[in-house]
């Protein structure tokens, strides 16, 4: 049953893509730092919706996605369609709440994760569409500063604390104080090649 439904959801956004020619919109951001792989940005205000949902990284980040992908295919009161956005970001639930964009994650000690989607720039909380499912709740993010860092593959879990661990390293080197827990982005689709994959580690540092 979790196959098919990922399948289900697989193809939802393969139609997604493809209906777009590959135009999918990100948050913007500025760079404030780039040192190789390690970046400083400057986000601004977004509106995201987001579910919490309990299982390891991967059980999270599908059992969100397919919440998430129900809503903006039209699982809501106007039964309107919601442009699909890189990244999904995800996040320990017990964690302050603070990233905006990208899939992000980290591991929360209850099982419990945010898997969020940035809404695109044109919404905004009051025109976004009311979700039909109640764990579905849309909300404001205020403008935060994210030191990131970016590398490729599939990003599984021993991969991430390796780059978790590089990112504060970096974060303390440069004399910045993180703000809650590291977070996973990922931009790709799930049948992207591991070596074109697109991924980083963020944490929300003190501007």
């Amino acid at each position: 049953m979790a196959t098919k439904r990922w399948l289900l959801a697989t193809a939802m956004l393969v139609a997604t893509v493809a209906g777009t020619a590959m135009a999918v919109e990100e948050p913007a951001f500025k760079q404030v730092l780039r040192e190789g792989n390690f970046e400083l940005r400057d986000y601004p205000a977004v509106v995201v919706a987001e579910v919490t949902v309990t299982g390891d990284q991967k059980e999270a980040a599908n059992a969100g996605f397919r919440l998430l992908a129900g809503y903006i295919f039209g699982g809501n009161k106007r039964r309107q369609s919601i442009a699909m956005t890189a990244p999904v970001a995800q996040q320990a639930a017990s964690e302050k709440i603070a990233m905006t964009a990208p899939v992000a994650q980290t591991q929360a000690s209850t099982g419990a994760w945010v898997v969020r989607f940035t809404m695109p720039s044109a919404y905004t909380l009051q025109t976004l569409p009311v979700p039909n499912d109640a764990r579905v709740q849309l909300r404001n993010i205020e403008p935060a500063r994210f030191a990131v860092l970016r590398f490729s593959g599939l990003a599984q879990p021993g991969d991430v604390e390796t780059k978790s661990n590089e990112l504060l390293a970096q974060v303390t080197s440069h004399r910045l104080r993180a703000l809650g827990s590291v977070s996973l982005a990922q931009y790709n689709p799930p049948w992207t090649l591991w070596f074109m994959r697109r991924n980083e580690v963020m944490v929300e540092v003190e501007r």
